[in-house]
């Protein structure tokens, strides 16, 4: 569908003057390295947020680049203004803590200045948008059919080879799992390194990802250096198709569905992306990463989150300078944007558990979750300084509200002041009811499982 439009939108004067400014910052680039020249963070021209402008050399992935720093902030962007339709590029982002209020905090702003400033200078030739080399665990990639108890097992089997999980972000999407898990050696505390044992790692987990289904593969990757966790999920789960919807896998409430839209302008050889959804944390990002991994450039883009709900605005084009071409471009650009903003979407109750660390500590976790009959949707793991500091989104694993008695069993078992409960279960009634076919990333497994030599069985 092709349609004519003009650049003619409601623009506040953050937007006016950003696009008054034609004369282009001034910009150092070399064949092998960009630096970005100038930020500029206000405190005084709006009432309710900070305002960070950020004009830099223009090149494919800065605008990812920007919206990661300041998203691993945990920074809320509730507008944004881009143009970078030229060899500059020139954003607007207002932005607020968690709370609201505008961000104040010197170590923070100071950290945003040296990440984006003219101190920020990187090896555009060798270096990918997000990619972080660590020297303190090995990095396990794991995409496959989700099913009850998945998460429980993985975790066991990475216990049985003494392996201890210090960090890991699970997504479920679509009937499809992806996880990254950073992990080290139990003893030494140590990344893994040794090829044989690296190897017995990968096999054992990729059978475990297998299961029983043929139809769908599974993967398992070893890194000793990964790319930032979050666009890595995005990835994966890309790669794996998660976009690809079955006529039997159709939204349970069309209201929850992101209205994405694509159109061509023709006067100006782009294609405008229209996007409305619930807002939430990190959205921004989530469709950034998708347009950029896609190989969409960004040259015009309008952001408004202020409310409730999200509109969202790009001009694009392809790397190769043409817009989308066909309807099945456009179909497959829209539906890997529903599955972008979907993949993140909290489902199920919030539990947050914080403990001393220690090995096995996941696998006791999500075994007692399973044998609560509780699904895990998301998950993040993290450990800092001998603490354990998980968050778990769970829900019932028939797909009915999560019962308080459940809850409050399962506090009893893991301690009270361990497992604390972020929100009243009383509250999944309304939301929950989903079809128990959607099993999600951990949930009730009807048959047991053992690790034993080496091999992952189960038995009924």
């Amino acid at each position: 569908m092709e349609v004519n439009m003009s650049f003619s939108h409601d623009m506040d004067d953050e937007y006016e003057k950003l696009i008054r400014r034609m004369n282009p910052p001034r910009y150092i680039t070399s064949s092998s390295s960009l630096a970005l020249l100038r930020v500029v963070i206000d405190n005084d021209s709006c009432k309710n947020a900070t305002v960070i402008r950020v004009d830099s050399a223009n090149e494919h992935g800065i605008l990812l680049e920007v919206v990661q720093v300041l998203t691993d902030l945990n920074l809320i962007i509730t507008k944004a203004y881009i143009s970078s339709d030229g060899c500059w590029f020139m954003d607007v982002f207002n932005v607020t803590d968690q709370d609201g209020n505008k961000v104040t905090n010197e170590g923070v702003l100071d950290y945003i200045q040296k990440s984006l400033g003219p101190e920020s200078c990187f090896i555009s030739s060798m270096r990918s948008v997000g990619v972080t080399p660590s020297m303190d665990h090995t990095a396990i990639e794991l995409t496959g059919s989700d099913r009850p108890g998945l998460l429980s097992e993985v975790s066991a089997v990475l216990t049985h080879l003494k392996c201890n999980v210090v960090g890991a972000e699970v997504w479920t999407h679509n009937t499809r799992a992806a996880a990254v898990m950073h992990v080290t050696d139990e003893e030494t505390g140590s990344p893994i390194s040794d090829p044989e044992r690296l190897s017995r790692i990968k096999a054992l987990l990729c059978n475990v990802l297998k299961g029983s289904n043929k139809s769908r593969g599974a993967k398992t990757v070893v890194s000793h250096g990964v790319t930032h966790t979050d666009r890595r999920l995005h990835q994966m789960m890309f790669a794996d198709r998660d976009y690809e919807r079955s006529d039997n896998n159709e939204y349970s409430d069309e209201k929850q569905r992101p209205n994405v839209s694509v159109v061509n302008w023709c006067d100006k050889d782009y294609s405008v992306v229209t996007i409305r959804s619930k807002d939430r944390p990190k959205l921004l990002f989530d469709t950034v990463c998708t347009l950029t991994d896609m190989k969409y450039v960004v040259y015009h883009a309008n952001i408004d989150a202020e409310g409730q709900e999200c509109y969202q605005e790009y001009y694009i084009r392809h790397v190769d300078g043409s817009p989308v071409k066909s309807d099945a471009e456009r179909q497959r650009v829209i539906h890997c944007l529903e599955a972008a903003i979907e993949r993140r979407v909290s489902e199920g109750l919030k539990l947050e558990l914080c403990t001393t660390d220690r090995v096995g500590l996941l696998s006791d976790v999500t075994r007692i979750f399973r044998e609560n009959s509780l699904t895990v949707t998301r998950a993040e793991v993290t450990t800092k300084g001998g603490k354990a500091m998980n968050t778990f989104y769970v829900g019932d694993a028939s797909g009915y509200p999560v019962d308080s008695k459940t809850i409050d069993s399962i506090r009893q078992v893991i301690g009270q002041t361990i497992l604390k409960v972020k929100g009243n279960p009383e509250e999944l009634k309304s939301g929950s009811q989903e079809s128990p076919t959607r099993f999600l990333f951990g949930g009730l497994f009807k048959s047991r499982s053992f690790v034993n030599f080496g091999l992952v069985r189960s038995y009924s």
